[in-house]
């Protein structure tokens, strides 16, 4: 009996370990004090609502891979189709995905698709940016009350009167014509 006593306490610890090792994979700190590193993976082209707006049925390959960048994917079986996809995982922030299709009849823009709303250059870094504090940047000008309290500054020395004393000429540096 001692053997199946044995036993069974130690399928009790194999599955309280188990249990224990699925849930410190789970979760993004190690007993709320250590966070794992987790690499930040960013895959295709950012286009913003700037760039989509920009490009305009009419417009050549060369016109549109300049404006939305080289497309992700290019298929032979699909040459009069570009496929512009984003994705990004960071830590502390959503993870986000868009996919953009363009579609070419010979070498002009037919269509750009887009699945979804795509962002401001603003709010896609806004939406990326995982600092905690607040990064406002400080106003470029200053108010009135400001300007008042700056203090006065000093008035130029007047200018020298004209030299005393002989002036010296030079010779020109080209010959007269």
């Amino acid at each position: 009996m001692p053997s199946r006593s044995r036993l069974a306490a130690c399928s009790l610890v194999a599955a309280i370990a188990a249990t224990g090792c699925a849930s410190l994979q789970s979760s993004d700190n190690f007993l709320g004090v250590v966070t794992p590193y987790r690499v930040e993976v960013v895959q295709g082209n950012v286009v913003t609502k700037e760039q989509a707006e920009a490009v305009k049925p009419g417009m050549s390959r060369t016109q549109v891979r300049d404006i939305l960048g080289s497309p992700l994917l290019t298929d032979a079986f699909h040459a009069d189709r570009w496929d512009y996809v984003f994705t990004i995982r960071r830590q502390g922030a959503e993870p986000q995905l868009r996919r953009i299709v363009a579609r070419f009849d010979g070498e002009t823009l037919k269509s750009l698709d887009t699945s979804s709303e795509l962002p401001a250059e603003r709010d896609f870094v806004a939406s990326i940016d995982t600092f905690k504090t607040s990064r406002q940047s400080p106003p470029l000008a200053l108010t009135d009350e400001q300007v008042k309290a700056l203090p006065v500054p000093p008035k130029p020395p007047a200018p020298a009167a004209e030299p005393v004393g002989p002036t010296r000429s030079f010779p020109p540096l080209e010959p007269a014509r």
